[in-house]
């Protein structure tokens, strides 16, 4: 298997851009349709979680810090209860870079080229991932450490603007949501930020001599993403209301229309977009390469890059049986996903941990041995 290595500083970077995905342009919306007024409440709530999910993942890594979660799965469980835990976990990275993909489409195919059909689009961002992928996700890595100062320079300068269209009457009144309306807000954010982020088990290993850094930039990357995301869900109260935000698809992007400074700086919200775009396309390619990746360790094989191309027209076919239109998408971003992503990044790894404990023992000796 290739040699991929990379620093404490790209991993950060990583994080970060995983955390905030999809959500910086979508998640405003579902938060305000359960918890209308109070989302910014539930996006708070969700990052906290967070935090503790993480640290469950840098446990899992530290066992065994050496290996990929598919080794770990496989070196816990046994050969083949592991790799059928392993297949498991690969589906759902190809589900997620199938309905990541969906998102793209749907998105460019909406908002900037609505005369461009949806698989077409979905097409050329695949030969781009496929391109990414194939040249390691090392230079995914040092990609991102340069996209990462273009997306706060942007991100600042539109935080910046839409602070004069700000209303502070549409956060009013406070805590008017159900506890269980609440909780279920908080649960969709910590799961699409960080339950998810199971699949950086799969790159944790190349920081294997920056351990202690790495773990750090774990904790550190979510949380800039979870504030990332806190941010955006209360500009989007403040400036549109609770009720607007939850009936638009992409608040974020009608946020930043709104701004408006001097009849001079205005319809800029292709700045979100890109915002968006650079977000997707660096959490999309961790999940296509821990798919890829992992299939190639379940199968022994000696590269995973044979296996980006047909694994590429997988989800292709995937990415439009998902979500064909706004609807199917919503429906399963919000039933689906959130179903899939518990069961296999919290019961498995729960698990794993039961299985770890019985078996601690006998671990320590065959690594002794």
């Amino acid at each position: 298997m290739q040699k991929i290595k990379i620093n404490s500083f790209q991993f950060l970077v990583l994080v970060i851009f995983f955390t905030v995905g999809t959500s910086i342009l979508e998640l405003p919306s579902a938060l305000a349709a359960y918890s209308k007024q109070d989302a910014w409440i539930a996006s708070i709530i969700g990052t906290i979680i967070g935090i503790f999910v993480i640290g469950f993942f840098t446990k899992i890594a530290a066992w065994f810090p050496n290996l990929t979660y598919v080794q770990i799965n496989e070196k816990i469980l046994g050969k083949w209860f592991g790799k059928f835990s392993a297949i498991l976990f690969v589906s759902l990275c190809l589900f997620y870079t199938a309905s990541l993909l969906s998102h793209s489409g749907l998105f460019l195919a909406s908002q900037l080229f609505p005369n461009t059909p949806i698989v077409v689009v979905n097409i050329l961002m695949t030969f781009i991932l496929i391109m990414g992928i194939r040249l390691g996700l090392d230079t995914v890595a040092r990609s991102a450490e340069i996209l990462i100062f273009i997306f706060l320079f942007l991100y600042i300068g539109l935080v910046i603007f839409i602070i004069p269209e700000i209303d502070v009457h549409h956060i009013e009144p406070f805590f008017i949501s159900k506890i269980g309306a609440l909780l279920k807000s908080s649960i969709m954010i910590a799961v699409i930020s960080s339950v998810n982020a199971i699949v950086l088990l799969m790159i944790f290993p190349s920081l294997i001599n920056e351990y202690e850094k790495g773990r750090k930039s774990f904790f550190l990357g979510n949380v800039i993403g979870g504030i990332v995301i806190i941010i955006v869900t209360v500009l989007c109260i403040f400036v549109l209301g609770s009720s607007t935000t939850a009936r638009q698809i992409y608040p974020s992007y009608i946020l930043a229309r709104q701004i408006n400074i001097g009849n001079f700086i205005n319809r800029i919200e292709v700045l979100m977009a890109a915002l968006w775009i650079i977000c997707l396309y660096i959490k999309t390619s961790i999940y296509f390469y821990a798919g890829t990746m992992g299939l190639a360790q379940i199968f022994n094989l000696k590269d995973y890059r044979p296996m980006t191309y047909p694994l590429g027209i997988i989800i292709i076919v995937l990415s439009v049986i998902i979500a064909p239109n706004f609807i199917s998408q919503a429906n399963f971003d919000g039933t689906t996903s959130i179903s899939l992503s518990i069961v296999i990044g919290v019961f498995i790894p729960l698990l794993l941990t039961i299985v770890y404990i019985i078996r601690k023992k006998q671990f320590k000796k065959s690594d002794l041995s």
